[in-house]
C-alpha cells in the first residue's frame, strides 16, 4: 500500500515538473498578438529577405481590416481569422507606384492573398497556404491605433 502511494506521488510530481517546464508555456508568454502588431516579412517561399525600413509589412486591426506596404506600394484589405488559426486575407487594394523590385513586391502580395492559416512562434508569425509554409513575418512593433 505504501509502495503504491509513493509510486503515485512520484508520478504526479514528475508530471507537474514536466508541465511546468513545458516550452510551449514559456513560448506563449512571448507570443505577440496577430491583431495590433506590425509584422515584417523575413522569409518568403523558403528564401530569406531583409526588408529596408517599413517595407514588406502588414498590420491587422481589430475591425477586420489590414494595411501594409510592399516595396514602394501600400495596400489595404480585409481579413478573417478564427481561434483555430484560420486566416483568410482578402484581395489587396494597392497603389500603383513604379518600383524596381516589382517582382518581389508582387510575390509578397500574392503570398498574402494565398494564406489560409497562421501559427505563432514567439515574435514570429508563420504563414501557411493549405499546410505549406509560404512566409515568415517578425513582429516589429505594437500599433498605437488598432482601428
Amino acid at each position: 500500500m505504501k509502495r503504491t502511494i509513493l509510486f503515485s506521488l512520484v508520478i504526479i510530481i514528475a508530471a507537474l515538473v514536466t508541465v511546468g517546464c513545458c516550452d510551449c508555456r514559456k513560448r506563449s508568454k512571448y507570443e505577440k498578438p496577430l491583431v495590433g502588431t506590425t509584422w515584417q516579412l523575413v522569409q518568403i517561399m523558403a528564401k530569406d529577405v531583409a526588408p529596408e525600413g517599413d517595407s514588406y509589412t502588414i498590420l491587422f486591426r481589430d475591425n477586420g481590416t489590414a494595411s501594409g506596404k510592399g516595396d514602394s506600394n501600400v495596400f489595404t484589405t480585409t481579413y478573417r481569422m478564427t481561434t483555430s488559426r484560420l486566416l483568410e486575407i482578402g484581395e489587396l487594394g494597392t497603389t500603383r507606384r513604379y518600383t524596381p523590385h516589382h517582382e518581389a513586391e508582387a510575390a509578397y502580395f500574392d503570398m498574402l492573398e494565398g494564406v489560409t492559416h497562421y501559427e505563432m512562434d514567439a515574435d514570429h508569425m508563420l504563414l501557411l497556404s493549405n499546410g505549406t509554409l509560404v512566409g515568415i513575418m517578425k513582429a516589429v512593433g505594437e500599433a498605437a491605433d488598432k482601428r
